[in-house]
This record gives C-alpha cells, sequence and structure tokens, in this order.
C-alpha cells in the first residue's frame, strides 16, 4: 500500500472522529463458552473459531490455545499492523520481518503455590527483526511510534480500568 493509499483509507475516519470524537468510542467485544468438562473456553467471535485451555506448564495437554500465548499474539498483530501502517505512512522501505513477543510467566502464581507470586506476566519483551534498508535512526522511529500508536501495547502499558461481574 502507498502512504497516499493509506492516507485516503483513513480520511473519512479521522474526519469523523474529528468532527463528531463520540463516534470514535467503540466496545469491542469477545465471547466464549465455556467447555467445564474439558477445563476450556471455546471462542466463537474469532474468524477461526478456537478453543482455549490449560498451558501445559499448568496442567494442559498442549491441545488447546493457552490465553496467555494468545495475549501475546495479539500484541505482535497488532504492533505488527501498526508497525506496517506507520512504515508506509512514512515511506519506509521495510520489506517483511519478523516480530517476537516474549513473555515471563511463574506458574506459581496462577496455580495459587506460592500466594506471593505474582499472577500474570512479570515481564514482556516484544522484538522485532525487520527486512529494511532504513536507517538505525529511522528503524528506532518506527519501532517507537509502533509502540504508541499499538493498542496492545498501550493497554499493557496503561491498564485500563477493569471490572469482572455477572451479566
Amino acid at each position: 500500500m502507498t502512504p497516499e493509499a493509506l492516507r485516503q483509507l483513513q480520511a473519512p475516519f479521522k474526519q469523523k472522529y474529528g468532527d463528531d470524537p463520540t463516534s470514535a468510542l467503540l466496545t469491542l467485544r469477545a465471547t466464549g463458552n465455556l467447555e467445564i468438562d474439558r477445563v476450556a473456553c471455546r471462542l466463537r467471535d474469532a474468524p477461526q473459531p478456537f478453543v482455549s485451555g490449560l498451558h501445559p506448564a499448568a496442567g494442559g495437554d498442549g491441545t488447546f490455545v493457552c490465553a496467555a500465548e494468545m495475549m501475546l499474539e495479539s500484541l505482535v498483530g497488532c504492533a505488527g499492523v501498526t508497525l506496517s501502517a506507520v512504515a508506509t505512512a512514512m515511506s519506509l522501505p521495510v520489506q517483511g520481518g519478523t516480530i517476537t513477543a516474549e513473555g515471563d510467566i511463574d506458574f506459581r502464581g496462577t496455580l495459587g503455590v506460592d500466594r506471593s507470586t505474582p499472577i500474570g506476566f512479570i515481564a514482556i519483551r516484544l522484538l522485532f527483526d525487520l527486512d529494511t534498508t532504513a536507517t538505525p535512526a529511522q528503524i528506532e522511529k518506527l519501532i517507537s511510534l509502533t509502540e504508541r500508536y499499538c493498542v496492545v501495547a498501550q493497554t499493557l502499558k496503561t491498564p485500563p480500568t477493569f471490572t469482572a461481574r455477572p451479566v
């Protein structure tokens, strides 16, 4: 995609949201059906439904997708789309590459082995291996802007208000 095509694609949305800021506030949703007998949850809103279950380090047999790994995949997906858009807008020569998210978890927390152990990721690293002739300064700026505009990265860096309640 060219920078002009990207600008043309996004222009109506930028105009609409600038004119009517409330129209930019959307509620995104994911829904899953519990499969208690398998200690799993079938995610049904995905284009290809899949089942999330226990990670092998928490007793799973590896046949289900781990939700924590899905979170890392969401980060990679969001960063990849964002990086592609930013590179296009900046006219940077990025031919491809790989983005990897690594996250450290101490499973003693989620399994309740040690109440003082944090539950969830204690560190996340987002690594970029880009096929590009861009200068190191351009790559640094590209990654900085990718981090700045990536919804998932910003949500992890500045957690939103969170509630859990019955419907």
